[in-house]
């Protein structure tokens, strides 16, 4: 490098530096590094009416950890599976209005009665009755299954997840379950942007199932990586395009966002594959009575048929399995699959997404929407950036579902509820 050259690098360098300066004065950087929010309980009962849509009754205890750097909670968005919804209803006072929207994937908004405060406890309830969640012919031929996966916050905690499901006339859940009072339930909690799937099948004359209302994924991941690039990319075209002093501020601003996204919202977004492979007896242990197809409890005396589960992550396949591995990695879709040679093993597949996956894009979209005000009390403050790439929405703050799972058909007219408040 000879000295004018080295002379024009240092010049360039000084500008950045007193840009970047500037830049710290006059822009003022916004980081949050607590917690908004907390949910202690969220609750769904799970019950199939007999066209086989599903009533869905949500309880949710929403905690409120801080209210100062976003302002006090005035409305909330939660997940709901897809828009094929039939009727909704609010069941508790703390509901002052709800509307569907698609703000956030698909989801309800909810406005509240009232401005929530650090330390105040909100709870909300809620019935839904919602359509196309099942699949025909599956896992095997004559059953159906229903997937559900409710509505999950990327940057908030849930410290009790419970979905109960009425049993009658089921073959059986899938993922580990208690029997109570005629019910599956399922119990865990979720760590921050993780979801839960919970299945159950049934024999496929048990409800007014419809072969047109067929069970499609059409959820597609997006790459970090390449949000990136077109940012920096962009960035650096209109700084060799038209170059100046507020071209430089612009690129701190982007690098000082970057850093922030790498810190905080992760850097290589995905949605990791847990196999569990489950193996039957022929025969119950109580009774004596033999397992019918499908069947994970006795029917004569309410026994389990499961011998054993084996949690199996990604590509790693005990020894004892090694035989069948391809046929086991075969099984990618969440659901049940059964291995051919082994009559009473199937191998259980479910999805669990990365905390934090959050596209550089969405997450300076969603810097944008903080620093433009709030709307409604509660703008900004969005656990919206997460797997399924939805908005973020000012004025609350909104949980996240991956846009509509399901094809795409003419809602029906709305039914009345029969569920109490």
């Amino acid at each position: 490098m000879n000295k004018n050259s080295f002379k024009r690098l240092f010049g360039l360098l000084a500008v950045v530096i007193i840009s970047t300066l500037f830049a710290f004065v006059i822009l003022p950087v916004k980081v949050n590094a607590k917690d908004l929010d907390e949910i202690e309980k969220y609750v769904i009962n799970v019950d199939v009416n007999e066209d086989g849509t599903l009533t869905l009754v949500y309880h949710i205890e929403w905690r409120v950890l801080d209210s100062t750097s976003e302002g006090p909670l005035s409305w909330v968005i939660i997940g709901t599976p897809n828009k094929h919804y039939v009727d909704y209803k609010p069941l508790s006072d703390s509901i002052k209005k709800m509307k569907y929207t698609t703000d956030s994937g698909s989801g309800f908004r909810i406005d509240l009665d009232k401005d929530y405060y650090a330390g105040d406890l909100v709870i909300m309830e809620f019935a839904l009755v919602q359509d196309y969640m099942y699949q025909m012919e599956y896992p095997e031929k004559d059953q159906t299954q229903y997937t559900f996966t409710p509505g999950w916050f990327d940057e908030i905690y849930v410290d009790e997840l419970i979905i109960t499901w009425n049993e009658d006339k089921s073959l059986y859940a899938t993922s580990d379950y208690k029997e109570v009072n005629g019910r599956y339930v399922w119990h865990t909690s979720l760590s921050k942007g993780s979801k839960y799937t919970v299945s159950v099948v049934y024999p496929s004359d048990a409800y007014e199932f419809s072969a047109n209302k067929k069970y499609i994924d059409e959820q597609s991941g997006s790459g970090a990586t390449d949000d990136t690039g077109n940012a920096i990319l962009g960035t650096i075209f209109i700084f060799f395009m038209y170059g100046g002093f507020f071209a430089l501020i612009y690129l701190f601003v982007l690098l000082v966002d970057y850093i922030s996204w790498v810190s905080s919202a992760g850097f290589k977004p995905g949605i990791k594959k847990v196999r569990t492979i489950i193996e039957y007896y022929d025969k119950c242990q109580g009774c004596g009575g033999v397992r019918p197809k499908g069947a994970e409890i006795c029917p004569y005396c309410g026994r389990n048929f499961v011998k054993s589960k084996q949690v199996i992550e990604e590509t790693k396949i005990p020894k004892k399995y090694e035989e069948y591995k391809k046929e086991i990695l075969n099984a990618k879709k969440d659901g049940n699959y059964r291995i051919s040679s082994l009559p009473n093993t199937i191998v259980h597949v479910s999805s669990v997404t990365v905390p934090h996956k959050t596209s550089f894009k969405n997450f300076r979209a969603a810097n944008a929407a903080k620093s433009g005000g709030r709307r409604g009390g509660h703008g900004g403050g969005c656990a919206c950036a997460c797997a399924c790439a939805c908005a973020c929405a000012g004025g609350g703050r909104a949980g996240c579902i991956a846009k509509d799972f399901y094809k795409d058909h003419k809602k029906k007219d709305s039914v009345i509820f029969s569920v109490s408040k």
